[in-house]
């Protein structure tokens, strides 16, 4: 197992992997994907991309979503509004750009609607950072033929009727988008794996939305517009058929997979950490791995499947999961085998049936009880990040010490201390163990089924983190 040098800073979770000379830092409402970037030496910085006087360099045709707003040069910023007819449409970079931040001042004249686009090529889909600032508008969201993410922080952060300065990244395939609104990260989110076929690079666009009949005055303002090009460190990259694996950045990066996609190589079966599970014997304990999924089934014998490893004590962790209707699982960490309740001597996330558990079971949920919460002690926001049934989700989580974070499909449900979290339920956090095995939870369902499998797992990755002992 190869371990990353980190060292953790009081008060929140930054990781700086001095031996790696790159920076992952997590922060609230971003997810936490582990990519780093730097500028390509070839390019060596920003490049302006706006005179302040002329369109030069920019056209309105040559992307996915050519129109005929109205665009002019006013007191050194680019301003658009609708065309006669109520006409929209973007004005683009005439170069082209793959990996790479582009980042202006923008000036919205409420309500309008309009946006930043990243990867334009003509008949491709690229993606959209949301600069809608209206009623129940969106400040970057992602957007793609329909939106992708919606917005955790943006609007929040976003000064109507003022300059705010909007920094956005693109890198990698799938991208990998990130957006920073007067320095603070208001998102951070990567297209999944399968998602569909988007176009490898292409022009930056700005944005008029069109029939929107805006007032006269409505209007959005840019400039100080510049780019510079990245050179992407992407950890991992699509395999083809919703899989993931990883790069030479990621391994570098200390990532090491946790399930092979191919069997159950160095997992086992409640209380038996020595014996390796043959196929047979993982059918029998209701386990199965098909389609390069760990699939949790509906029947068999065993609450749970774990690592052989049992001394996991600070690490990195991502994981997909898709659960079936009225299913109930859950992702221990850090936990034991002493004859009590995984669930309770480590710590359990919960994966549920948000959706459909309660009216199924004619019982109410406790506010922890719902997918991504500390089971017993800490409860995920609404409104819910979890996709509908039988779609894929991801979780990130950082154990580091006392301190805990996870995320659900790009949003931070929870960032905790848990020294100074008192449960509703077992033991004080601060008590139980320090390390032990990562599990995946089998649980009964709330009622009749449709599929055999409850919950399935994919792309389980994991990286220790070596924290330095404080002095």
């Amino acid at each position: 197992m190869r371990t990353l040098i980190t060292t953790v800073l009081a008060g929140s979770f930054t990781y700086a992997a001095f031996a790696l000379g790159s920076v992952l830092m997590p922060s609230a409402g971003a997810d936490l994907a582990a990519t780093s970037v730097e500028p390509s030496p070839a390019f060596g910085g920003w490049t302006n991309l706006f005179d302040g006087k002329t369109l030069q360099g920019w056209t309105e045709k040559g992307g996915r979503y050519d129109g005929d707003a109205d665009w002019t040069v006013e007191d050194g910023a680019i301003v658009g509004r609708e065309a006669e007819g109520a006409r929209g449409g973007l004005l683009y970079t005439e170069g082209i750009y793959k990996d790479f931040e582009f980042e202006c001042d923008v000036k919205v004249n409420a309500p309008f609607d309009s946006g930043i686009f990243v990867r334009m090529l003509p008949k491709m889909r690229g993606a959209q950072f949301t600069i809608d600032d209206r009623p129940n508008g969106e400040i970057c969201g992602v957007y793609s033929d329909g939106y992708l993410f919606h917005e955790t922080g943006g609007t929040k952060a976003w000064r109507t009727g003022e300059w705010c300065r909007v920094r956005v990244r693109c890198i990698g395939d799938p991208m990998h988008l990130v957006a920073w609104i007067d320095g603070e990260r208001v998102l951070d989110y990567r297209i999944p794996a399968g998602n569909g076929t988007y176009a490898k690079d292409g022009r930056i666009g700005i944005q008029v939305h069109g029939n929107m009949n805006d007032p006269d005055d409505a209007a959005v303002r840019f400039k100080n517009l510049r780019v510079r090009t990245l050179e992407s460190r992407e950890e991992f990259k699509d395999a083809g058929n919703g899989q993931l694996s990883l790069t030479a950045a990621g391994e570098a990066a200390g990532w090491d997979p946790l399930f092979n996609g191919v069997d159950l190589s160095g997992w086992r079966a409640p209380n038996a950490p020595d014996v390796p599970l043959t196929e047979a014997a993982a059918l029998a304990a209701g386990l199965r791995v098909q389609d390069g999924e760990l699939q949790a089934l509906m029947k068999g014998s065993a609450a749970y499947v774990r690592t052989a490893r049992g001394d996991w004590k600070d690490f990195e962790l991502r994981m997909d999961f898709r659960i079936a209707k009225l299913a109930n699982s859950g992702l221990f960490i850090r936990s034991v085998e002493d004859g009590s309740n995984p669930s309770f001597n480590g710590h359990e996330i919960q994966i549920l049936d948000d959706f459909n558990w309660e009216a199924a079971s004619g019982s109410k949920l406790a506010p922890y009880q719902f997918t991504g919460g500390l089971y017993g002690a800490v409860a995920p926001p609404k409104p819910s990040a979890l996709k509908p049934i039988g779609e894929w989700n991801t979780y990130r989580i950082f154990c580091v010490g006392t301190r805990m974070q996870c995320a659900l499909n790009g949003k931070i449900l929870w960032d905790v201390d848990t020294k100074n979290v008192k449960p509703k339920q077992g033991s004080a956090l601060a008590e139980r163990a320090a390390m032990g095995f990562i599990g995946m939870q089998r649980h009964g369902a709330a009622g009749e089924t449709e599929s055999d499998v409850g919950a399935a797992f994919r792309n389980v990755f994991i990286r220790e983190l070596n924290v330095p002992t404080a002095r």
